[in-house]
């Protein structure tokens, strides 16, 4: 794979070896055997059509809610933030967003506009196409509660159209058409919700004081459980401090696991299991993973 793929004609940056620890917020994994990063949607949509059909893909965000482990990640990853970062107004209750821009951006410009409820995006800590993927949420609003349309590509390089009703769409998770990912979106605000700057600047002064957001860490670890918080049942179970090599439970949030000391993605892993496998024991409750771990297990 990697030779034909060096042999491909494109305008962006093409990477070798590509380590994704300086791709991630936990700052942990192993490299991706190529990393792609295009110059334009055309320049994306040429290197798709002109990739073997056979090589695996891996579209990267802004790696928030990623865990690579520490073998790599084998194929094309392929991050496409650069240029989608648009934003615009497409009427009084419409606006569109490219996948690339970040949600607080996406909050923030929306309150200007005087278009809501919007608040909520702040608190998602990654991109719009991050939020679009896991159908992100935060302070009571999800992503997909707002999507008017969405803008995909595929790996024939096709660009595509598509209406919510073409996915579906639950707590943290989004299935549709395979082998596309999101360009960006339309979402569709209310007629009568002004937001408000200052319920967004609360918002954000709540996640400092009660989140770890000065140490290396992908947010929230696990889904809450139907009628609980994973925060309230990992605490519970006595696990904030709790290490495994430089990985740690978060003693400010327990469902944070932080980079203390140069943690591995291994590290990281093994202390993720085992604060779910303690919370089982303890409480009787499966947490499911919010973060997303991809790769290789270091041979």
């Amino acid at each position: 794979m990697m030779a034909a793929t060096l042999d491909l004609t494109v305008q962006g940056e093409l990477r070798v070896n590509e380590p994704m620890s300086r791709h991630t917020s936990w700052r942990a994994g192993g490299p991706a055997e190529a990393f792609f990063v295009p110059a334009s949607v055309d320049d994306l949509a040429i290197f798709l059509r002109e990739l073997d059909a056979d090589t695996p893909i891996f579209w990267h965000g802004v790696g928030t809610n990623l865990l690579v482990r520490d073998g790599g990640i084998s194929g094309v990853v392929i991050s496409a933030t650069r240029i989608l970062r648009d934003i615009d107004r497409v009427d009084r209750y419409l606006v569109r967003a490219g996948a690339g821009l970040p949600c607080t951006q996406l909050a923030r410009q929306c309150i200007r506009w005087e278009v809501g409820p919007s608040e909520f995006f702040a608190g998602i800590p990654g991109s719009v196409g991050g939020a679009l993927a896991m159908n992100a949420g935060a302070h009571g609003g999800e992503t997909w509660e707002r999507v008017d349309s969405v803008r995909t590509i595929d790996r024939n390089g096709e660009i595509h159209e598509r209406a919510p009703g073409e996915y579906t769409v639950g707590y943290r998770n989004v299935n549709g058409p395979a082998n596309e990912w999101f360009l960006g979106a339309v979402f569709r605000f209310e007629q009568d919700v002004i937001p408000s700057l200052e319920t967004l600047n609360a918002m954000l002064d709540r996640r400092k004081t009660t989140q770890p957001l000065g140490l290396p860490s992908c947010g929230s670890v696990f889904r809450n459980p139907p009628g609980d918080h994973s925060a309230r049942l990992i605490e519970a179970a006595g696990l904030k401090g709790h290490r495994i090599g430089g990985a740690e439970v978060s003693k400010k949030h327990a469902n944070f696991i932080i980079n203390r000391d140069g943690a591995s993605a291994t590290d990281i892993e093994e202390l993720i299991e085992f604060v779910r496998q303690t919370v089982l024991d303890e409480h009787g409750v499966s947490l499911v993973h919010e973060v997303r771990i991809v790769g290789e297990l270091q041979s």
